[in-house]
């Protein structure tokens, strides 16, 4: 029993060092920024349909990725999205609903800006002078990030119809600020599936379009001189069927989840199970954060080589 208990410990903090009298000291970072690219509505379900997306390929093939990460339920914007950030599920941070504003009933806990903690929080409380930024086309992000946290976000509703909008300040912001931790979100594509279909030839040029922005922000990283030291991660918060979503298929629940750069395996699809409360884990583990009591989600450890 004993044996056992500290094995599940280990899982548990194996990204964490702990002192010999139990507290947790500051995590070893494994890169010193991470770029995330958020993409509404990207279904892992017939991915191998998808056509010119050459950067998520590279990607894929230069990572670590998994197509089988699964949204908590609802499969909804809001709720998923606040998993990817809180790194609990939505009976702790309390987003039940897929356009919340507001958590549904009480977070479990709260931070300083009375909400639960996000990646962005604790990243502000352990590293007060990290340049954190984040852009999004949909308004129902700014809900769920913490933006009282963050160094500069930015709302750019017009880059649902113009991708190029929300790519354009993403590479400059990451070209002038070289910023610790970014997201872009897209959720134009959420829009396309809603409006055309999923896996229809509309969803899938919108798909296209996004990963020539994925490229871009690639290049922005180099630009900037940061992306031998990074790593950049594209992630997704559920995918549908016909012009909806919101129930339990596989087709809603499972996406991808792809981290590349320094310190990644080249080429692996992991066997593990992962949800979407581990992507904030994850990035928490590669910027040497130490993720908060609250959360539950843990790091995606057989990313890292």
């Amino acid at each position: 029993m004993k044996k056992f208990f500290l094995l599940s410990c280990l899982a548990v903090f194996a990204c964490a060092t702990i002192s010999c009298s139990g507290t947790k000291q500051q995590m070893l970072p494994k890169a010193k920024h991470v770029v995330m690219v958020g993409i509404d509505g990207w279904a892992a379900y017939n991915l191998d349909q998808a056509h010119d997306i050459p950067n998520i390929r590279a990607l894929m093939a230069k990572g670590s990725y998994t197509l089988h990460k699964r949204s908590v339920l609802p499969s909804a914007s809001a709720i998923n999205w606040a998993s990817m950030f809180m790194g609990a599920p939505t009976e702790l941070h309390g987003y039940t609903k897929w356009n919340s504003k507001v958590p549904e009933i009480p977070a479990l806990v709260q931070n300083n800006h009375n909400i639960f903690p996000t990646i962005y929080s604790i990243i502000r409380e352990q590293q007060p002078d990290a340049e954190t930024g984040c852009t999004f086309d949909w308004d129902g992000i700014k809900y769920v990030v913490d933006t009282m946290a963050i160094s500069h976000w930015e709302y750019i509703p017009d880059s649902y119809t113009d991708i190029n909008k929300n790519c354009t300040i993403a590479e400059n912001y990451i070209k002038q600020h070289k910023p610790f931790f970014y997201t872009a979100y897209f959720g134009t594509l959420d829009e396309t599936a809603h409006e055309f279909g999923w896996y229809t030839p509309e969803y899938y040029d919108r798909l296209a379009e996004i990963d020539q922005a994925i490229g871009r922000l690639i290049q922005a990283m180099k630009d900037a001189g940061i992306y031998d030291d990074a790593v950049f991660i594209v992630s997704s918060d559920h995918g549908g069927i016909d012009k909806g979503h919101g129930g339990m298929t596989i087709e809603e629940m499972e996406t991808p989840f792809i981290v590349c750069g320094k310190g990644i395996k080249q080429g692996f699809e992991t066997p593990d199970v992962v949800m979407q409360y581990d992507v904030p884990a994850t990035i928490a583990c590669i910027l040497g954060i130490q993720p908060p009591q609250a959360w539950i989600g843990r790091p995606v450890m057989s990313f890292f080589e």
